[in-house]
């Protein structure tokens, strides 16, 4: 027989098994904080979200096949009155020309031109005037840059990815592009890293690229962004077709390649804008297109040939549509067609609008330019135009491109119109007062009125007024005729084609006013 604790018992074994309990955790808490393992702390904060694309890999791959070009020339004494030199073409221009300018700030490794006259002390040896980047194309030495880069270069030097530094030789150049090819020797046992070109077609605004160079000669150096624009026209040249892209762009980029993530080089960094010099996100690149059909010609011939159709042309603006009765401002309007070209042999005359070339549309100025520009001299085209309202198609065998200092004398002969004040008629409507060629063909301005249209449109005592929608002039009661005809058919204006010096434009100028 058993016997029940007493409820005092019970009550003390409570308290007994509560103060074993206390002294347990008691004992716990005193080793947590005598041990010497620290207090127990919770992990570090960390995020798993998706991680951006990162350009190491590209990078890695495509650096050994950048370089930098160091270039040297003969640098002639300065004149006693001092200067540095120009960018060449660039030495009449005025100093505030904002195109002398923009080659003298933004193109190349800067200015140099304190560098230069520092050299011109000492002798005229090869110097050191420029550096830049540029990029193998091929296994066996051949590599692309600027122009603006090598040009009057005698001795220029290639510095690889690893700190070699290798002599190249200049295989040819394309101003137009700015666009130039080296060649460095390969020995048979040592072959290049190098480069494709990407299809630019596919590139799209937002995409990414990274560019590679040698900026202000402190060697590779990357920088990555995205395409910001494309078809981009800096007033370079006739075939400005820029990729513009925001990727860190400076002094000493020039020549080096912007790649898309597979390594292609989707374009040529070539120019910045920027008010200070330096870097401001803008930068400019010719795309891999029209440097890889430039490359591979100045490869096989050291020069590229362009198709030459000898014409003068302004674009086709609403008001000139206007003028000419035609529905939409689309085309290109022939200002002249220069004496002794392809053009005016086969028929094509000022006034004329050219549609097309070969069945596919014209649109710009700048589009013709390029079209023609690719296709081989000697070759025949179909040159579509509009002439009275009315379409017709001319067969045009392009000639050779000529270079730009017989561009620039073509026509140079010309006498300079001088305003004759005798027999002077005034064509109110226009604000013009004209007298007649001495040769009969055309009216010289002798006046025009301050504030009116023709004033704002540029005109100027000797301009000398050809023709009027498109029909010869030789007297004031030929410009009126015209004024007339165009009123009756509902145009606001009249497009006059005027010659000054050598060269020879069309303005519109509205007959609804006086």
């Amino acid at each position: 027989m058993t016997t029940s604790p007493s409820p005092l018992n019970r009550g003390r074994t409570r308290l007994l098994a509560a103060a074993a309990s206390i002294a347990i955790a008691g004992a716990i808490g005193l080793g947590a904080v005598t041990s010497g393992t620290g207090p127990v702390m919770a992990d570090a904060v960390r995020v798993t979200a998706p991680q951006a694309p990162g350009f190491a890999d590209v990078v890695e791959k495509v650096s050994p096949a950048v370089i930098s070009v160091r270039v040297k020339a003969k640098i002639e004494p300065a004149s006693d009155t001092g200067g540095s030199m120009q960018m060449p073409g660039f030495d009449d221009l005025p100093d505030d020309h904002p195109m002398k300018r923009f080659f003298k700030e933004f193109r190349g490794f800067g200015d140099q031109g304190q560098d230069r006259k520092r050299h011109n002390r000492r002798n005229s040896g090869p110097r050191p005037v420029a550096q830049g980047s540029g990029f193998f194309i091929s296994e066996d030495g051949y590599l692309v840059t600027n122009n603006h880069v090598v040009n009057d270069g005698s001795e220029f030097t290639v510095v690889m990815d690893d700190g070699r530094e290798l002599d190249a030789k200049l295989v040819g150049t394309d101003p137009r592009t700015d666009l130039a090819v080296l060649k460095v020797d390969a020995d048979s046992t040592s072959k290049f890293t190098y480069v494709d070109f990407a299809d630019d077609s596919k590139v799209r605004v937002g995409d990414w690229v990274v560019a590679v160079g040698n900026p202000f000669g402190l060697g590779g150096t990357v920088t990555a962004g995205i395409v910001s624009a494309r078809g981009r026209d800096i007033g370079a040249g006739p075939y400005d077709d820029f990729l513009q892209i925001d990727a860190a762009v400076n002094r000493g980029n020039s020549g080096g390649p912007a790649f898309n993530l597979n390594g292609e080089v989707v374009g040529i960094n070539t120019a910045i804008f920027s008010p200070s010099g330096g870097n401001v996100g803008i930068a400019f690149a010719i795309p891999a297109s029209t440097a890889k059909e430039i490359v591979q010609d100045l490869i096989k011939d050291g020069s590229v040939q362009r198709g030459w159709l000898g014409v003068e042309i302004q674009p086709v603006t609403p008001e000139v549509a206007d003028s000419l009765g035609i529905k939409k401002d689309t085309g290109v309007l022939v200002s002249n067609a220069q004496d002794d070209s392809p053009a005016k042999a086969a028929g094509l005359t000022a006034g004329d609008v050219i549609t097309g070339v070969d069945g596919k549309d014209v649109s710009s100025p700048k589009e013709l330019a390029r079209m023609i520009g690719n296709i081989a001299p000697g070759k025949s085209v179909e040159v579509t135009v509009l002439r009275d309202g009315n379409s017709k198609d001319f067969t045009v065998k392009l000639g050779e491109l000529p270079g730009n200092d017989k561009l620039a004398s073509a026509g140079s002969d010309q006498d300079e119109a001088t305003p004759e004040q005798s027999d002077s008629e005034t064509l109110a409507d226009l604000g013009l007062t004209v007298t007649p060629a001495d040769d009969g063909k055309g009216l010289v301005v002798t006046d025009v009125e301050p504030g009116s249209d023709a004033a704002e449109r540029g005109l100027q005592a000797g301009d000398v007024i050809t023709s009027v929608n498109t029909n010869e002039v030789s007297g004031a009661s030929d410009v009126a005729k015209a004024i007339d005809e165009a009123a009756k058919a509902g145009r606001k204006a009249v497009l006059v084609q005027i010659t000054r010096e050598t060269a020879s434009r069309f303005v519109t100028l509205p007959v609804d006013k006086g």
